[in-house]
């Protein structure tokens, strides 16, 4: 059963004031203008005019744990390390907000929370809301391609992060996933497409002990971004590729072939086959990785289903209503089915 956690009473009453005095210019020393608050299941952002201030919510999942002050500080610059590496003029600084009389950033007295500063993009130019304006062509795929092929080729590899490419933890990774979504069968997911995909799964991996052997011994398990989907890029003048994950390793320490299959398989959901091919021949011809193809399909199964299951788990939220999970419902079940065309071809 997945943990979680939520703030206490004390954090729950922290935070809420820290949200009201962020919502007014006053907290503030640059000009504003309207300040708009958008919220995750695990952060609070506030929009000005020129930047983004992003907060942890003091919350508890199992997989990832903000409840303390001094936990937000170290993954409020974990994030802002991690997130630099592709977004270097995008993310700014870390900054504290500290209480006086009054509760201001980079202001006087206490400090009672961090915050992430980045300079505000657009939501216009979110890739997501691009595609589905068909403003989004292979040129731009190509720059995207090279961005990531070029990042994975930098990015951080060692023994520890090796072990996150290591048939065991695959398994592990899969075992939970198949876990965590029985209590949905027949819910987002048939029994039928269950068994599809755990069984073909299951039977890709024993096939293919080897082939996962030789993806560690060619180095091709990198610290990664472990998010790259439509909704974590922004096109603008430049490409930025946001929202690495900072709070798990497991997360993120992947083989270079299921970071760029998430970006493949969202295209691919989005009815985008012809970006989602173009994405992939591109990367191979940057990153030389000629051998991608072989686990592509497996990873892009793996990313498909973790969607189904995250999104399966808002049919639990006593905070949605009955039409929003509907919505879920059928979104979920979307994904389920893609993981079983992918599946399917294992």
């Amino acid at each position: 059963m997945l943990k979680v956690m939520l703030m206490s009473k004390k954090n729950l009453l922290n935070q809420n004031q820290i949200v009201e005095a962020l919502l007014r210019p006053s907290s503030y020393k640059e000009e504003t203008g309207q300040i708009e608050l958008r919220q995750t299941h695990i952060s609070f952002i506030f929009l000005t005019k020129d930047f983004a201030y992003k907060i942890k919510k003091a919350v508890d999942f199992g997989f990832l744990d903000f409840t303390t002050l001094e936990k937000r500080r170290i993954y409020c610059e974990k994030e802002l390390e991690l997130n630099r590496r592709l977004c270097r003029d995008m993310y700014l600084d870390v900054v504290p907000i500290r209480k006086s009389n009054i509760i201001t950033i980079n202001g006087d007295g206490e400090i009672i929370e961090y915050a992430v500063k980045m300079k505000r993009i657009s939501e216009e130019k979110i890739m997501s809301l691009l595609i589905e304006e068909s403003k989004v062509n292979k040129k731009t795929i190509d720059k995207i391609a090279r961005i990531i092929a070029e990042f994975h080729l930098e990015a951080k590899n060692n023994e520890h992060v090796d072990k996150f490419g290591s048939l065991p933890t695959i398994e592990a990774n899969w075992s939970e996933n198949f876990e965590q979504t029985l209590e949905f069968i027949n819910k987002t997911i048939s029994l039928k497409m269950y068994n599809i995909i755990h069984d073909n799964v299951i039977n890709f991996m024993k096939r293919n002990y080897a082939y996962f052997e030789k993806r560690i011994k060619d180095k091709k398990i990198r610290d990664c971004h472990g998010d790259i989907h439509s909704g974590n890029i922004f096109i603008d003048d430049n490409i930025y590729i946001f929202d690495a994950i900072e709070f798990n390793e497991r997360f993120r320490y992947s083989d270079c072939a299921s970071d760029i299959a998430f970006l493949a398989m969202d295209l691919d959901f989005k009815n985008r086959k012809d970006l989602s091919d173009f994405l992939i021949k591109k990367y191979i011809e940057y990153s030389h990785d000629k051998e991608l193809e072989k686990v592509l399909t497996f990873y892009k199964c793996y990313r498909a289903y973790v969607r189904g299951k995250v999104i399966s788990f808002r049919l639990n939220d006593s905070n949605m209503d009955k039409s929003h999970k509907d919505v879920a419902k059928k979104e979920a079940n979307a994904y389920f089915n893609l993981a079983t065309q992918y599946a399917k071809k294992l």
